[in-house]
């Protein structure tokens, strides 16, 4: 399944922010849609600035137009403000992308858990993100810092407890 690109993209004023407030905001938010919905569809989950301007999400080579770096760290800075970025380090050059919140991620694998009849059941997080049984879930290939993070918020609720095995890092769900 190819991304499908928002009539936005092919449109050139689109690389350049404009500069009329509530124009403004709406291109924002529209970035901040297109670039979600790119790192979904790739399961991008980290991004760097620097390869992040080649990204054809930021670069369309077909109208010759590319978002300045500068306009780039507004977006970012935007998904900053919704919660779904985080940046890495204090100089802006990576960041970490959650086109869902860990929240979400966790009603998924909690869901699929309870679906399956897997209550009261440990996990190795391996197991979980990348084993045979959640090839067809959402879920699977989900990066463990985002894995983590998502049976953390499960912990919060009460419905899952992060433990430490000795191969590493599991979960149990109750």
């Amino acid at each position: 399944m190819s991304f499908e690109w928002p009539w936005q993209y092919n449109f050139p004023p689109f690389f350049t922010l404009q500069p009329n407030v509530d124009t403004r905001q709406k291109q924002l938010a529209a970035w901040c849609s297109l670039a979600l919905s790119y790192c979904r569809h790739h399961k991008l989950y980290t991004l760097g600035i620097m390869e992040v301007q080649e990204c054809p999400v930021f670069n369309h080579k077909n109208i010759d137009r590319k978002l300045s770096t500068e306009a780039i760290l507004i977006v970012f800075e935007e998904l900053r403000k919704k919660g779904n970025l985080e940046w890495l380090d204090k100089n802006k050059t990576q960041c970490l992308v959650m086109w869902r919140r860990p929240e979400e991620w966790g009603k998924l694998i909690y869901q699929w858990v309870s679906k399956n009849g897997m209550v009261n059941t440990v996990f190795t997080l391996y197991e979980l993100a990348n084993g045979d049984d959640t090839e067809s879930e959402e879920f699977h290939g989900l990066e463990e810092w985002m894995l983590i993070r998502s049976l953390q918020a499960l912990q919060t609720d009460g419905k899952a407890e992060v433990i430490t095995m000795d191969d590493g890092k599991g979960v149990k769900f109750f």
